[in-house]
């Protein structure tokens, strides 16, 4: 691994950190992001293996037009450390600004796998997740623990799938928050959708939730932006913006038509009365461990 590509990636990702900073999101160009990831060590070969990745997915516990796996991330801010963290079910209720017919609801997703996790190209995106929530000023949620030196990182992999019976729906609870700190989401793959679909819209938190996206108050939209090459990839702080999106279209409404991606929910852990506190360990997973250091630290990679 070359030094000064590391020294070079690092001064860009500042660059990127002061404008999500200023802005409270920042979009990157997938192709930006991929000579980052590049930059801290990612191969080629890990890269191209990133878009078919999502073939594998798991049948999604409350929605039928996703496919979908999950895992836990402990950001250890004492090691500096990124750890796999073991299985817990997973919930989100309307409270935290997330209202849809499965709000509270204790699901349990398919686990994220090796595939995915020890790709060089994903544990770079992992480490470059906990680097722009490191040491940033936000609105804090009721019910974290904010003196904790470690955050919780949800990886959620998915697919919305689009067929002639079924509009699949990347956020079908409409303008909503993800519960957490920060959310990033990178786009892995599309085929057969139309260049309008799955657009992001941010919202002025004065937004009413569960209004659809089109819905939604005009003078409330505080940007936008869409999804659509490889690597695409988005970051907000998520108690400052709400967001929305748009359904995926089929560009030929005869076939079947996907959008694959990656959506990290960051936060600090939840205390004791917090609807998450009893799926909150932050143990290691025994059966699919996985360690990276933190990008200030140039160990590599862990996963024996």
């Amino acid at each position: 691994m070359n030094t000064l590509d590391i020294s070079r990636t690092l001064s860009e990702l500042e660059k990127i950190k002061g404008e999500y900073v200023r802005n409270r999101m920042v979009f990157i160009d997938g192709a930006r992001v991929v000579e980052l990831l590049k930059g801290l060590g990612a191969t080629d070969a890990d890269l191209e293996q990133l878009k078919s990745v999502s073939d594998h997915l798991g049948v999604d516990p409350t929605l039928p037009f996703r496919e979908s796996k999950n895992c836990r991330f402990v950001y250890d801010g004492e090691q500096r450390r990124i750890e796999r963290g073991e299985f817990q079910p997973f919930v989100l209720s309307a409270e935290e600004d997330f209202v849809r017919h499965d709000s509270g609801q204790i699901r349990k997703f398919d686990e994220v796998e090796n595939d995915l996790q020890l790709n060089t190209a994903f544990q770079q995106l992992l480490r470059i997740n906990e680097f722009m929530a490191r040491g940033v000023d936000i609105e804090q949620r009721p019910g974290m623990d904010y003196d904790s030196p470690h955050w919780v990182c949800t990886l959620f992999h998915l697919r919305t799938v689009t067929t002639p019976e079924l509009v699949g729906e990347p956020a079908l609870e409409g303008v909503h928050s993800d519960g957490v700190d920060h959310t990033m989401t990178t786009l892995l793959g599309t085929r057969n959708m139309t260049e309008d679909s799955a657009v992001t819209y941010l919202h002025d938190m004065r937004q009413e939730n569960a209004v659809a996206w089109d819905k939604a108050d005009p003078d409330l939209v505080v940007g936008s932006c869409q999804h659509r090459h490889f690597l695409d990839t988005m970051l907000v702080v998520d108690h400052e913006r709400k967001h929305s999106l748009s359904p995926v279209r089929a560009l030929d409404p005869q076939q079947r038509s996907t959008r694959d991606m990656l959506v990290f929910f960051t936060r600090k852990p939840a205390m004791e009365g917090h609807v998450s506190y009893p799926y909150d360990s932050l143990g290691r997973h025994v059966g699919l461990p996985m360690s990276v250091d933190y990008l200030d630290h140039e160990a590599g990679s862990r996963h024996d």
